[in-house]
C-alpha cells in the first residue's frame, strides 16, 4: 500500500512538472531583417549578416528606329535594313562600404539585348572605387557632356567613349576636382593600328556647384599605325604623339523648371580624332561614280597626323512635371592628311537631334525623337556629293 502510494505521487509529481515547462516561453529562432542602409542615399539596404550596403537596379527599354529615309540610306538598297527594332535590359549592383580610406565601391552594370533577331550581352559598367582610385570599366575621364535627346537617332560629335581605366580623383571642396588617368588606346584608335603599347594618359579639371559645371580635359595618345602601313610611310616615322584638348560648360536655368538646363562644348585633336567624335570619324567618304575613297584615319600617308574639332550645345527643357524637351547639335571638321595619295581631304559635318518624352508615372517614359545629318568632303580632283541623314525614332523605358 506504501509502495502504491509512492507511485502515485510521483507520476502527479512528473505531470505538474510537465505543465510547468510547457507554460514556459520558447526562445524564437534568430531571424536576420533586411536593415536599410541610409548612408549612401536611398534604396540600399544592409546584405544580411555583413555591413556592406547593396542597391539593386534595373532598366528595360524598347525602341523602333526607321533608319536613313533619304536616297543614301538602306531604304535605296534591297539588302539593308530599313529599321531597327531593339529591345534592350539592364541589370545593376552597387555595393559600398565605409572604410579609414573612404568609400570602398564595386559596381557591375550588365546589358542585354535583341535588335534585329540578334542576340547581344556585353558589360555595360564595371568598377571598382576605394576612396579617390578608380579601377575598371566606365565612361571616359576625357567625356563632358554626352547629350540631352531621349534617343539621339543620329550621331553627334563629342567624346562619349566607356574604357577600361586606371584613374585618381583628388577632391578640393567647393565642387572642384581633378583627375588623373592611364586609359586604354584600344577604344580610341582611328584608322588602322598596330598591337597595343602604351595607354593613353588623361586628366581633367571639373566643377560643379549650384549654377551647373564645367570641365577642361585633355590627352596624350600614341599613333601607331599597323605594319602594314608602316611599310610604306615615306617619312619612315613608326609612331608618334597624338593630343587632344577640351572644354565644357553646363549651365541650369533657373527660370525654367528644375532640372532645365543648356551646355557648351567644343574639342580639338591632333592625332587623336575619337576625342572630338564618332560621328565624323566612323564614315567611308565615297565618290559621286559610288567608289568608296577611303576612311578617316588618325595619320596619312605621309606620316603627318590628321586634325581636327567639333563643337556642340544642346538644351533641356523641364516644360510641365511630366514633360521634357531636348535639342543637340554638334559641327565636326577634319583635315585628314594625304586621304588620296599626296591629295588632302577638308571633311565636315554637322547633325541636330530633337525629342520630346513624357513621364506619367516615375520612372516611366515614353518619347520620340528626330534627327537629321550631313556630311561633306573637299577633295582636289575628285567630285564627292554630301551625306545626308534623316532618322526617326520612338522608345518606351521603364527605370526600377
Amino acid at each position: 500500500m506504501k509502495l502504491k502510494a509512492l507511485m502515485l505521487g510521483v507520476a502527479a509529481a512528473a505531470t505538474a512538472t510537465t505543465a510547468q515547462a510547457a507554460d514556459l516561453p520558447v526562445a524564437p529562432e534568430p531571424v536576420d531583417y533586411v536593415r536599410v542602409c541610409d548612408a549612401y542615399g536611398s534604396r540600399f539596404y544592409y546584405i544580411p549578416g555583413t555591413e556592406t550596403c547593396l542597391r539593386v537596379g534595373g532598366r528595360l527599354r524598347t525602341q523602333f528606329v526607321v533608319n536613313n529615309v533619304l536616297e543614301d540610306g538602306p531604304w535605296g538598297s534591297r539588302d539593308s535594313d530599313g529599321y531597327s527594332w531593339l529591345t534592350r535590359g539592364y541589370a545593376y549592383l552597387d555595393a559600398r562600404n565605409a572604410t579609414e580610406f573612404g568609400t570602398l565601391r564595386a559596381y557591375v552594370g550588365l546589358r542585354m539585348q535583341v535588335e534585329n533577331g540578334e542576340n547581344g550581352f556585353k558589360l555595360d559598367a564595371g568598377y571598382i572605387q576605394w576612396g579617390g582610385l578608380t579601377a575598371g570599366y566606365l565612361g571616359s575621364n576625357f567625356n563632358i557632356y554626352t547629350g540631352q535627346a531621349f534617343i539621339g537617332v543620329v550621331t553627334r560629335d563629342w567624346s562619349d567613349v566607356t574604357t577600361n581605366q586606371l584613374a585618381y580623383t583628388a577632391a578640393f571642396g567647393n565642387g572642384f576636382s581633378a583627375t588623373v588617368a592611364l586609359e586604354d588606346r584600344s577604344d580610341r584608335e582611328v584608322g588602322a593600328y598596330g598591337g597595343t603599347r602604351a595607354p593613353d594618359f588623361v586628366a581633367a579639371l571639373s566643377m560643379s556647384q549650384g549654377w551647373g559645371s564645367a570641365q577642361l580635359s585633355g590627352a596624350l595618345h600614341q599613333v601607331y599605325p599597323d605594319a602594314a602601313f608602316n611599310s610604306t610611310n615615306a617619312s619612315g616615322d613608326e609612331d608618334s604623339l597624338g593630343w587632344a584638348i577640351g572644354a565644357g560648360v553646363n549651365v541650369n536655368l533657373p527660370f525654367a523648371s528644375s532640372g532645365s538646363n543648356i551646355y557648351f562644348q567644343g574639342f580639338y585633336a591632333d592625332g587623336a580624332l575619337s576625342y572630338i567624335g564618332n560621328g565624323i570619324t566612323d564614315i567611308s567618304v565615297v565618290s559621286n561614280t559610288g567608289t568608296t575613297l577611303g576612311s578617316v584615319a588618325d595619320y596619312g600617308g605621309n606620316g603627318d597626323k590628321s586634325t581636327g574639332y567639333s563643337l556642340s550645345a544642346g538644351v533641356y527643357i523641364q516644360a510641365t512635371p511630366t514633360i521634357g524637351l531636348a535639342v543637340d547639335g554638334s559641327y565636326a571638321h577634319v583635315d585628314q592628311e594625304d586621304f588620296i595619295g599626296a591629295t588632302d581631304a577638308d571633311i565636315d559635318r554637322w547633325a541636330i537631334d530633337g525629342s520630346v518624352q513624357w513621364e506619367p508615372v516615375s520612372g516611366f517614359v515614353l518619347g520620340a525623337d528626330v534627327g537629321y545629318s550631313n556630311t561633306s568632303a573637299d577633295i582636289t580632283g575628285q567630285n564627292v556629293d554630301d551625306l545626308d541623314e534623316l532618322l526617326f525614332g520612338v522608345r518606351m523605358q521603364r527605370t526600377f
